[in-house]
């Protein structure tokens, strides 16, 4: 067993990793550093699975078929967002003498791909390709173009559902991300780098791949992506992978690059997942989420002297398979069934879950109220229970490891409590308990003991709304004071995992 070292699912925890997350500014203005089916009639209808029969063992692969019939299902997405009136000093007032002024910011083009998944016109994409963005706009494969209305967005899965008025719009079959396989072919649509629409083909190298991209959309982030080598460029968010037979398996959604740009792997988001979410936020417009009530480890990530700090006997660290239980809610869907701290998580419904990412995405699937079927180990004795999920979103699956730490920013945040925030002459703010190696230490001049009251020009009081905010710009603006000084300070830096960059 690999005994590397333990990643947990952290409700506030900035996961450093590898991969590029690229956000194409189009028709040449700046580069954003972000960097992300038959359904007859409208809300309501279910979307539906396709026949997902494979290529026949022995003949050539023909591409052409599925080629053909996907570009004509896949749109090339434009935003514009217009540009924020913000409050800074003059960089060049050396003595501080002028105070602060007013700034407009540029408007910003961006955009990415979207897939049509029902005739009467909803589009499935990424959330990060639209989000913030004052307009919309789809332009087909024929060239024709329509304004399209943000219909709902998940952060959580990167997935976000337009709508463009219309009958009869080509849409694309789903197929089942649970049939796909290691080494099978599969094609890549989008439209990348402002190019016309664009196949690429390559095999399916992973499934399951956590990467930590979504963390800094969502603090309760969901990513079980399908790793392949289709070459993928900026401007392929939420744009088509399909099979050989065209089927939708996934949406495009980041690449693993040092440069932006393609570089031998790119990550999707599983059809099933995404089925889902587009039907709840079609039907609601807002994803309806149950949830398990436990926090999760992987062993294969983790080092032996963890496991034991961890109350993980070394029989079991050594033998046992699934995900192991770090702790579970009270009164969760979890303990009620029964789950307790140390059991290991086999299998969700009889699909074997090997991942905390797995896992997630395997109960991100089902709503508040349905039930699931858990295989478990206690103490080496495989186990079954069934559990219900709630919609309380405190039993989310969540880290065994305190939150609080943002790995990027290479700090340490706390919530100011009402009395604590009025003994510092504040309203509410995020406390900057420490500053370590990371961004606010190499790019401002922020000192441990800062207040910070805004992320630009947003007022934030707690933590989850901090990070959330942290996700939604081009660059970070923070704005606060310090106790018992009057005067307000700002800091701006690139918006945090600069190395992390989605396709759009």
């Amino acid at each position: 067993m690999k005994k590397l070292a333990i990643p947990v699912i952290a409700a506030a925890v900035f996961t450093s990793v590898a991969t590029v997350w690229a956000y194409d500014k189009i028709q040449g203005q700046e580069q954003s550093n972000l960097s992300a089916q038959n359904k007859q009639s409208a809300a309501g209808s279910d979307l539906h699975y396709a026949n997902n029969s494979g290529a026949i063992v022995g003949q050539p692969i023909d591409f052409t078929a599925a080629a053909e019939n996907t570009v004509k299902s896949v749109v090339h997405i434009k935003t514009m967002k217009q540009g924020k009136t913000v409050m800074a000093r003059d960089p060049f007032d050396f003595w501080g003498e002028g105070g602060l002024q007013q700034f407009k910011m540029p408007d910003a083009q961006g955009g990415g791909s979207g897939v049509i998944i029902s005739t009467d016109g909803y589009i499935l994409t990424n959330n990060h390709v639209v989000d913030g963005a004052d307009e919309v706009q789809v332009t087909f494969n024929n060239r024709n173009t329509q304004t399209a209305k943000v219909v709902g967005k998940d952060p959580a899965t990167d997935l976000a559902i337009l709508k463009i008025e219309g009958q009869r719009f080509p849409a694309l079959a789903f197929g089942n991300s649970d049939e796909v396989k290691l080494g099978q072919w599969v094609l890549a649509v989008g439209y990348p780098l402002n190019l016309d629409a664009t196949v690429t083909a390559g095999i399916v190298s992973a499934k399951g791949r956590s990467i930590g991209i979504n963390q800094r959309q969502s603090n309760r982030a969901i990513e079980s992506f399908i790793q392949t080598d289709a070459a993928v460029n900026p401007g392929n968010s939420g744009g088509a992978l399909v099979n050989t037979q065209g089927q939708l398996i996934g949406i495009n959604s980041a690449i693993a690059s040092p440069t932006g740009t393609y570089a031998g792997y790119s990550y999707a988001i599983p059809s099933n997942l995404a089925r889902k979410i587009a039907n709840d936020l079609i039907k609601f417009g807002s994803v309806q989420r149950g949830y398990i009530g436990v926090s999760l480890g992987d062993l294969s990530n983790m080092t032996e002297e963890q496991a034991k700090e961890m109350g993980i006997s070394k029989r079991d660290f050594d033998n046992a398979n699934g995900v192991y239980v770090g702790d579970v809610v009270e009164g969760s869907g979890a303990a009620q069934a029964g789950i307790k701290k140390g059991d290991f998580i086999t299998a969700i419904n009889g699909t074997e879950v090997n991942s905390s990412s797995v896992l997630t995405e395997q109960i991100a699937r089902y709503n508040p109220g349905d039930k699931v079927q858990i295989d478990y180990l206690r103490n080496g004795k495989p186990l079954k229970t069934q559990i219900e999920l709630k919609a309380n979103k405190g039993m989310v699956a969540k880290s065994s490891v305190a939150g609080g730490v943002y790995n990027d920013l290479g700090a340490g945040f706390k919530a100011l409590s009402k009395q604590e925030a009025q003994s510092m002459g504040v309203d509410g703010g995020i406390l900057v308990e420490s500053v370590g190696e990371g961004t606010l230490r190499n790019y401002t001049g922020i000192k441990k003991g800062f207040i910070i009251t805004s992320v630009n020009g947003k007022p934030v009081s707690d933590l989850n709304a901090f990070q959330e905010a942290l996700g939604a710009g081009d660059m970070i603006q923070l704005g606060g004071t310090y106790a018992g000084n009057r005067g307000s300070y700002f800091y701006s830096f690139n918006n945090i995992g600069k190395q992390q960059k989605s396709v759009d």
